[in-house]
């Protein structure tokens, strides 16, 4: 019987996951390097550099992919899983093509909110006599915190798994149990992990609001959590005044 691991489909498999894992934190810097320069710089050519950004992303993701591909000695990709690179040296090559760029992309998105929010901390603070462009100013603050969460995200989804190569990669003939499977399962998570950055906003929570009505009566929502309850309220009745606001006019 033919080893599944030495076939085409794993090392499309293999490849092709290095590939798009690596594209997916690159877009991430070309989100910060949009704020920094639209927010900090007030440059407004970033539509121009869309050909830039591909060109960035999908070549930077090429050339780690096929560095990576110089450290497999194309007999054996990586044990039960195709992605999972056995032996030091072909673990070294997967840091540095993988590990490396990851958190230079974590330092430099964290780096670059850091000005971005500072910057806009400094506007709100001058414009404070202004109550129109201080309400804008905490509007835009509120959208940027959200931005924020893709440095956390990485490092909360990432850190694990860089602990597990180093230690593979000083003490390769031992495992530790324990930080696989949190290397596993927080990797894993990432989408989770976005999806609730960025999907759970206003009108998603208000539609489980909504759902959770259908399945549980009012005998039962005073057991919710007084936080719940109470964010449940504030929505009815910002929605009354924005009702009422509409009558008006």
């Amino acid at each position: 019987c033919r080893d599944p691991s030495t076939g085409f489909f794993c090392y499309a498999q293999g490849y092709s996951t290095h590939f798009f894992c690596i594209a997916s934190f690159l877009w991430t810097t070309t989100i910060a390097f949009t704020l920094h320069r639209t927010v900090v710089k007030h440059k407004t050519d970033v539509e121009d550099m869309e050909a830039m950004f591909h060109l960035y992303v999908w070549g930077t993701s090429l050339v780690m992919t096929v560095i990576r591909s110089m450290g497999n000695d194309h007999r054996h990709l990586g044990g039960a899983w195709c992605s999972t690179p056995t032996g030091r040296t072909k673990k070294a090559y997967h840091f540095i093509t993988f590990y490396v760029p990851l958190w230079g992309a974590i330092l430099y998105n964290g780096f670059t909110y850091f000005k971005v929010i500072r910057m806009l901390n400094n506007a709100t603070r001058m414009a404070e006599g202004m109550s129109d462009r201080a309400s804008d100013g905490r509007l835009d603050m509120k959208a940027l915190n959200r931005w924020g969460y893709y440095p956390l995200i990485l490092i909360g989804s990432w850190t694990f798994g860089t602990l597990n190569v180093i230690h593979d990669l000083i003490e390769p003939g031992h495992k530790i149990f324990w930080l696989s499977v949190l290397d596993v399962g927080t990797a894993a998570l990432m989408g989770l992990f976005n999806s609730i950055a960025y999907g759970l906003n206003s009108s998603v929570r208000r539609a489980i609001s909504e759902r959770l009505d259908l399945f549980f009566p009012e005998r039962l929502q005073r057991w919710l959590p007084a936080n719940v309850a109470k964010s449940r309220s504030t929505e009815q009745e910002s929605e009354l005044v924005s009702l009422k606001v509409q009558d008006e006019h």
